[in-house]
Protein backbone atom coordinates (compact mmCIF):
# COMPACT_ATOMS: atom_id res chain seq x y z
CA UNK A 1 0.00 0.00 0.00
CA UNK A 2 1.25 3.37 -0.87
CA UNK A 3 1.26 6.83 0.81
CA UNK A 4 -1.62 7.85 -1.77
CA UNK A 5 -3.46 5.02 -0.74
CA UNK A 6 -3.63 5.51 2.79
CA UNK A 7 -4.40 8.91 2.32
CA UNK A 8 -7.60 7.58 0.42
CA UNK A 9 -8.87 5.62 2.91
CA UNK A 10 -11.56 7.28 5.30
CA UNK A 11 -11.23 6.49 8.82
CA UNK A 12 -14.10 5.88 10.74
CA UNK A 13 -14.25 6.60 14.99
CA UNK A 14 -12.46 9.01 16.94
CA UNK A 15 -8.86 9.40 18.14
CA UNK A 16 -7.57 10.64 21.35
CA UNK A 17 -4.53 12.34 21.39
CA UNK A 18 -2.37 12.11 24.21
CA UNK A 19 -3.76 14.80 27.43
CA UNK A 20 -2.64 18.39 27.52
CA UNK A 21 0.24 18.98 30.34
CA UNK A 22 -1.72 20.82 33.14
CA UNK A 23 -0.75 24.33 33.70
CA UNK A 24 1.58 24.61 36.72
CA UNK A 25 0.41 26.51 39.35
CA UNK A 26 2.28 27.90 42.38
CA UNK A 27 1.75 27.01 46.00
CA UNK A 28 1.47 30.20 47.19
CA UNK A 29 -1.07 32.45 45.63
CA UNK A 30 -0.36 35.97 43.27
CA UNK A 31 0.40 39.14 46.23
CA UNK A 32 -1.10 42.29 45.14
CA UNK A 33 1.61 43.51 43.28
CA UNK A 34 2.10 41.13 41.42
CA UNK A 35 -1.57 40.24 40.62
CA UNK A 36 -1.67 43.72 39.54
CA UNK A 37 1.33 43.27 37.06
CA UNK A 38 -0.52 40.38 35.48
CA UNK A 39 -4.07 42.07 34.65
CA UNK A 40 -2.26 45.20 33.48
CA UNK A 41 -0.42 43.24 31.12
CA UNK A 42 -3.49 41.59 30.39
CA UNK A 43 -5.40 44.72 29.70
CA UNK A 44 -2.21 45.87 27.40
CA UNK A 45 -2.57 42.56 25.14
CA UNK A 46 -6.48 43.31 24.38
CA UNK A 47 -5.40 47.33 23.94
CA UNK A 48 -7.33 48.27 26.67
CA UNK A 49 -6.93 52.39 26.99
CA UNK A 50 -5.86 54.85 29.70
CA UNK A 51 -4.83 52.18 32.17
CA UNK A 52 -4.44 53.61 35.79
CA UNK A 53 -3.65 51.55 38.91
CA UNK A 54 -4.56 53.21 42.02
CA UNK A 55 -3.11 51.76 45.90
CA UNK A 56 -5.92 52.45 48.19
CA UNK A 57 -4.73 50.17 50.62
CA UNK A 58 -4.60 53.04 53.21
CA UNK A 59 -8.17 54.30 52.04
CA UNK A 60 -10.29 51.25 53.20
CA UNK A 61 -10.04 47.53 53.93
CA UNK A 62 -11.86 45.85 50.71
CA UNK A 63 -8.97 45.72 48.45
CA UNK A 64 -5.50 46.63 47.70
CA UNK A 65 -5.38 48.08 44.64
CA UNK A 66 -7.80 49.03 41.99
CA UNK A 67 -7.32 48.92 38.09
CA UNK A 68 -8.72 51.33 35.73
CA UNK A 69 -9.44 50.19 32.18
CA UNK A 70 -11.12 52.15 29.50
CA UNK A 71 -12.22 50.16 26.23
CA UNK A 72 -13.80 51.55 23.30
CA UNK A 73 -16.73 49.55 23.10
CA UNK A 74 -18.84 46.88 25.14
CA UNK A 75 -17.75 44.14 22.44
CA UNK A 76 -13.98 44.64 23.26
CA UNK A 77 -14.33 45.23 27.70
CA UNK A 78 -15.86 42.07 27.01
CA UNK A 79 -12.87 40.79 25.43
CA UNK A 80 -10.54 42.65 28.19
CA UNK A 81 -12.65 40.84 30.91
CA UNK A 82 -12.09 37.27 29.54
CA UNK A 83 -8.50 37.98 29.08
CA UNK A 84 -7.92 39.28 32.31
CA UNK A 85 -9.62 36.50 33.99
CA UNK A 86 -7.84 33.99 32.01
CA UNK A 87 -4.30 35.40 32.78
CA UNK A 88 -4.97 35.28 36.60
CA UNK A 89 -6.44 32.01 36.73
CA UNK A 90 -2.71 30.43 34.42
CA UNK A 91 -1.26 32.13 37.62
CA UNK A 92 -3.16 30.35 40.33
CA UNK A 93 -5.49 33.50 41.00
CA UNK A 94 -9.45 32.72 41.59
CA UNK A 95 -11.44 35.30 40.62
CA UNK A 96 -14.37 36.07 43.34
CA UNK A 97 -16.79 37.25 41.13
CA UNK A 98 -17.66 39.46 38.29
CA UNK A 99 -20.48 41.91 37.65
CA UNK A 100 -21.76 43.84 34.61
CA UNK A 101 -21.04 41.34 31.74
CA UNK A 102 -22.88 41.74 28.43
CA UNK A 103 -23.69 44.79 27.36
CA UNK A 104 -22.81 46.91 29.90
CA UNK A 105 -20.79 49.79 30.07
CA UNK A 106 -18.77 48.98 33.47
CA UNK A 107 -17.41 45.65 34.18
CA UNK A 108 -16.10 44.57 37.47
CA UNK A 109 -13.97 41.69 38.11
CA UNK A 110 -12.99 41.08 41.75
CA UNK A 111 -9.57 38.94 42.51
CA UNK A 112 -9.78 39.57 46.12
CA UNK A 113 -6.58 41.94 46.52
CA UNK A 114 -7.14 43.62 43.24
CA UNK A 115 -10.45 45.07 41.67
CA UNK A 116 -10.45 45.33 37.68
CA UNK A 117 -12.67 48.72 36.61
CA UNK A 118 -13.30 48.24 32.94
CA UNK A 119 -15.47 50.76 31.00
CA UNK A 120 -16.62 52.61 28.31
CA UNK A 121 -14.72 56.39 28.16
CA UNK A 122 -18.10 58.03 29.04
CA UNK A 123 -19.25 55.40 32.37
CA UNK A 124 -14.97 56.64 33.18
CA UNK A 125 -16.48 59.70 32.87
CA UNK A 126 -19.34 60.43 34.84
CA UNK A 127 -18.08 57.97 37.34
CA UNK A 128 -14.68 59.25 37.90
CA UNK A 129 -13.07 56.77 40.09
CA UNK A 130 -9.35 58.05 39.94
CA UNK A 131 -10.91 61.27 41.69
CA UNK A 132 -13.01 58.97 44.10
CA UNK A 133 -10.13 57.07 45.48
CA UNK A 134 -7.23 58.96 44.40
CA UNK A 135 -7.77 62.35 45.78
CA UNK A 136 -11.13 62.81 47.23
CA UNK A 137 -9.78 63.05 51.43
CA UNK A 138 -7.35 65.46 50.01
CA UNK A 139 -9.64 67.55 47.70
CA UNK A 140 -12.28 67.57 50.24
CA UNK A 141 -9.90 68.84 52.98
CA UNK A 142 -8.75 71.80 50.65
CA UNK A 143 -12.76 72.69 49.42
CA UNK A 144 -13.80 72.33 52.94
CA UNK A 145 -11.51 74.71 54.79
CA UNK A 146 -14.13 77.72 53.62
CA UNK A 147 -16.37 76.50 55.94
CA UNK A 148 -14.32 76.31 58.98
CA UNK A 149 -15.74 78.83 61.84
CA UNK A 150 -12.99 81.48 60.72
CA UNK A 151 -13.90 81.77 57.53
CA UNK A 152 -17.36 82.84 57.27
CA UNK A 153 -19.62 83.90 54.29
CA UNK A 154 -20.69 87.34 53.68
CA UNK A 155 -24.28 86.00 53.66
CA UNK A 156 -24.00 84.49 56.76
CA UNK A 157 -22.06 87.40 58.27
CA UNK A 158 -25.44 89.96 57.16
CA UNK A 159 -27.76 87.30 58.06
CA UNK A 160 -25.97 87.39 61.47
CA UNK A 161 -26.29 90.92 61.69
CA UNK A 162 -29.90 91.29 60.71
CA UNK A 163 -30.78 88.88 63.77
CA UNK A 164 -29.60 90.87 66.08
Amino acid sequence: MTNNDVNKIKRKGTFKSAPLPEPTVSAEPLKGDELVKVAVAALEDVKAQDIQVIDVRDKQSITDYMVIATGTSNRQINAMLEKVREEVKKNGARPLGEEGKGDSDWVLLDLDLVIVHMMTASARQFYDLERLWAGAEQSRAADAKHHSPENTHEHFAKLNKDQQ
